[in-house]
C-alpha cells in the first residue's frame, strides 16, 4: 500500500499511541539498514515519488515487512524519523534521540553510501 508522506506519518503516530510494545532500539532498526547495504534484504519505495523526486523530505521504504521513514537531505541520506516492525513494535527519532543516537548514525560509511546508492536506483 502506497501512502503519501504525511499521511503515513499521520498513521504510524497514531499507532505509536495504541501501541503497547515495547519500542523499536535505534540498534535492531540499524540492522535492518545494515541487511540491505549487505544485499541480504530487500528495499522498496513506499511512495510514488522517487529519492531524487522528493530530494529534501521524508521518504517511506519497505524492508522486508518494516516500514520505515527516511530523511532525505539533498540526495543524502540524513536520518531515520520512524520505523515499524512486521511484529507491530514502532521506533522513532524521538525516542531513540533520547539515548543520543538514531539508526543511521550507526552505519558505517561504506554501508550508508551503499544505502544512498540503492536509494537513488529505487
Amino acid at each position: 500500500m502506497i501512502l503519501d508522506t504525511s499521511r503515513r506519518v499521520s498513521v504510524i503516530k497514531m499507532r505509536e499511541n495504541l501501541n503497547t510494545k515495547p519500542a523499536l532500539t535505534a540498534r535492531e532498526v540499524y540492522q535492518v539498514l545494515k541487511d540491505v547495504a549487505l544485499g541480504s534484504r530487500t528495499m522498496q519505495r513506499a511512495c510514488s515519488q522517487s529519492w531524487n523526486e522528493i530530494y529534501h523530505d521524508l521518504m517511506p521504504v519497505e524492508i522486508d515487512g518494516w516500514y520505515l521513514t527516511l530523511f532525505n537531505d539533498g540526495g543524502t541520506l540524513d536520518y531515520c524519523e520512524d520505523c515499524r516492525s512486521p511484529d507491530g513494535r514502532i521506533g522513532s527519532l524521538e525516542d531513540w534521540q533520547r539515548y543520543g543516537t538514531d539508526p543511521v548514525e550507526l552505519l558505517s560509511g561504506w554501508e550508508r553510501e551503499q544505502l544512498e546508492r540503492l536509494l537513488n536506483a529505487l
